[in-house]
């Protein structure tokens, strides 16, 4: 997807790396048509390496460049709350702020081109270790015999509660596994993040569990689920036919 919104803004959001560089640097692709002063904002989760590249081609043509992931899922899309995290020039990142805010409720600049990839990616691992601790609880308790509408409603407010448990759970408990991000596109940035913890020589074995299970659920099936689906994995571990609460 493109998406022209002011006549030097150009903002952009595909599905994975390869998909930002034949958007933004191939023959036909955004730079290419970008006017001298504009900028191109790539909303894409993607490498960080990718929009280093992204930023030094376009100053070459007198282009500005700003990688601007998101977070806030199909939730946050609807109600405009997204978490936009921001790598770039400062001033071209104040010219997009505008229209950032009519879909971010939380934009921060976070430094210079690929400092917002790297930001997501700790949102990504953040979130990759936690949705595996929802999953794990979430079939003890139903393992022990307990109503899991209840137990969500002590656990949710106190110090183990998290926006997968709130948003995620409820879907869970529901059987819903209709994706609000899917299992495929999460892996991809499971990967990239993979990928940057191997080049900055970093042991995270929670992302690599995260990472195996997920290829594990994919493998069962699931591709095309949301990534809540990853109590199935779980469930099916301990011969659990899942059935929600």
């Amino acid at each position: 997807m493109e998406v022209a919104l002011a006549s030097d803004l150009t903002f952009t959001m595909v599905g994975t790396p390869a998909d930002v560089r034949h958007v933004m640097l191939g023959e036909d692709g955004a730079l290419k048509a970008a006017r001298r002063g504009s900028v191109l904002i790539d909303m894409t989760t993607s490498e960080p390496s990718l929009a280093v590249e992204i930023f030094e081609a376009a100053r070459d043509r007198g282009v500005d460049s700003v990688d601007a992931p998101v977070s806030g899922g199909d939730v946050g899309a609807r109600a405009a709350t997204l978490s936009i995290m921001i790598g770039g020039d400062a001033v071209a990142v104040e010219r997009a702020r505008p229209l950032l805010e009519l879909m971010g409720k939380t934009i921060v600049h976070q430094g210079g081109p690929g400092a917002g990839q790297h930001t997501k990616m700790v949102n990504q691992i953040l979130f990759a270790s936690g949705i595996v601790g929802v999953c794990e609880a979430l079939v003890y308790g139903f393992r022990a015999g307990l109503s899991l509408e209840t137990v969500l409603e002590s656990v949710g407010s106190g110090a183990a509660g998290s926006w997968a448990l709130s948003n995620l759970g409820p879907r869970m408990l529901a059987s819903d596994f209709a994706p609000s991000f899917s299992i495929e596109h999460f892996i991809k940035d499971l990967e990239i993040a993979l990928a940057e913890a191997r080049r900055l020589d970093l042991a995270l074995p929670g992302l690599a569990l995260a990472h195996q299970l997920y290829i594990a659920l994919r493998a069962q099936g699931g591709p095309a689920k949301g990534v809540q689906a990853l109590i199935l994995s779980l469930a099916h571990l301990s011969s659990i036919e899942w059935a929600g609460g």
